[in-house]
């Protein structure tokens, strides 16, 4: 039933919201939020590393069809729904920053976004784990619709248009998969559509092999993968700022994810066919996001290049098919969410007390915000992956797991630490610490509660940095059983 309370607590929370109108919902949707993250919290507590599945629900949603409300976690589930409770307070905290017209309604998308993502990583059906999909892209797509730049309506329409066709690839996938299983455990369907039903398929090769991009397409689009990108730079930039954390915090997480829960066991024939392909793929995403951010003027254009480059890296290690390879993905859907999510609030940090993104406009910003400065360091040494920050555990897993697939793979992507470097690096010089600009003298330092939203993310920079086996260790068991299922069959 705990998973079902992480599910329905965020709606209930949401529509409760409606009945505060403007600033008087900031406090009730944060202390949701801080509810939702003390149940996640519970649950990793009281995890049993040893049993893979638990906090088990099992309802017969559609029994005439076999579908279930099925829900549960293990290591891999619990570690990204731990990273949304987290996160979502802290990208709450941010927006109230910003006032926003109709702020209950901003909140009440966020919290309902909040059900979609946790249902998406505890799914345990296939048409609720669709089902769940749908539902976190629908708050997003207002928030960023709605609350988004001057631009806003034709990159929002660009970023559904994508998103949803990749849906429905996946969709049909699902649906051909429904109709090879066999019948429900109840006798009342001749089919159903359980995660478990879907890893017993015995399909032949020639099957699996188209079968594979209809359900990765949803997945390519969501990370996403070059040349499946386009959405992504434009809408990171157009949408607010909270809407920019939840879409590269942990809803490009579900990409990810999908492809580690939902195509890899299921089609692993058609993983190992196009397995070399999407290597390259990712490859060429890592060179050109980071070649591409080195030529950004914008932060926060920067910073979505940055994270396109970062996450090729996450692909590449998935589709390794290593056990290192995976393990790095888990652990760096983690770090990168919480290195993204700080970057974004540091790049609307400035932007409020300048006016401007522009990196050329901005310069000796450090004089006058010292508390600033060290917070976006650390924060940046994070996403550089710097010996004893987060990003090191996940980039050297990765990279490892790579290299052990193809040594020449694990050269070409490794460029992505040096890359990395020098945009990141070169972008920090010229904002904190360049020539003093005209907005130096008039610049401020972080407030109480600004401080207060970095910390927690300043902590978690250097706990998984320093204390990796306290979520590898989590996810270990799920990571094997994984490849359990791929070499199996």
């Amino acid at each position: 039933m705990l998973t079902v309370l992480l599910l329905l607590w965020p709606v209930a929370a949401a529509l409760l919201l409606h009945f505060f109108k403007g600033r008087a919902a900031r406090v009730p949707a944060l202390g949701a939020a801080l509810v939702e993250f003390a149940l996640a919290a519970y649950a990793a507590f009281t995890f049993n590393t040893n049993n893979t599945g638990q906090f088990s629900f099992d309802l017969n949603w559609i029994p005439s069809a076999g579908i279930h409300f099925a829900v549960g976690m293990d290591g891999l589930s619990l570690l990204l729904v731990l990273l949304t409770a987290v996160l979502v307070p802290v990208i709450l905290l941010s927006a109230f920053r910003r006032n926003f017209e109709n702020e209950s309604v901003f909140y009440a998308l966020v919290l309902f976004m909040q059900t979609g993502l946790i249902g998406v990583f505890t799914a345990q059906d296939a048409f609720l784990f669709y089902f769940m999909w749908e539902v976190a892209l629908i708050p997003i797509y207002f928030l960023a619709g709605v609350w988004g730049g001057v631009n806003r309506a034709r990159v929002t329409f660009k970023f559904f248009l994508y998103t949803i066709i990749g849906s429905l690839f996946m969709l049909a996938g699902f649906v051909y998969l429904y109709f090879q299983t066999g019948p429900a455990a109840d006798g009342l369907s001749a089919h159903n559509s359980a995660l478990a039903s879907f890893y017993a398929l015995n399909l032949p090769a020639e099957t699996q092999v188209w079968l594979f991009w209809l359900i990765f397409a949803a997945f390519a689009v969501k990370m996403p993968i070059f040349p499946f990108h386009t959405w992504q730079p434009d809408t990171y930039t157009e949408a607010p700022a909270p809407a920019t954390m939840l879409l590269s915090g942990i809803m490009l997480k579900m990409g990810i994810y999908g492809c580690m829960r939902w195509l890899l066991p299921v089609v692993p024939m058609g993983v190992d066919y196009w397995q070399n392909l999407i290597l390259i793929l990712a490859i060429i995403g890592i060179i050109y996001g980071a070649i591409i951010a080195i030529r950004q003027q914008d932060v926060k254009r920067l910073i979505a290049y940055s994270s396109l480059s970062h996450v090729g890296l996450m692909i590449a290690g998935v589709f390794s098919l290593t056990q290192m390879g995976l393990q790095g993905a888990a652990i760096q859907m983690l770090a990168h969410g919480v290195n993204v999510v700080g970057m974004f609030f540091i790049a609307d940090a400035i932007e409020r007390r300048t006016g401007t993104r522009n990196i050329a406009d901005l310069g000796g910003l450090t004089r006058k915000a010292p508390v600033l400065t060290v917070c976006f360091l650390v924060l940046l040494l994070g996403t550089v992956a710097l010996p004893l920050t987060n990003g090191f555990v996940g980039e050297f897993l990765l990279l490892a797991g790579v290299y052990q697939f193809n040594a020449w793979m694990g050269a070409v992507a490794g460029v992505t630490i040096i890359l990395g470097a020098v945009y990141l690096l070169r972008m920090f010089q010229r904002v904190m610490l360049g020539p003093d600009s005209s907005f130096t003298e008039t610049f401020t330092d972080l407030t109480g509660s600004e401080l207060a939203l970095l910390v927690p993310l300043i902590v978690l920079v250097f706990w998984i940095g320093l204390f990796p086996n306290t979520f590898l260790h989590l996810s270990e068991g799920s990571v094997l059983n994984i490849l359990n299922e791929v070499v199996k069959r």
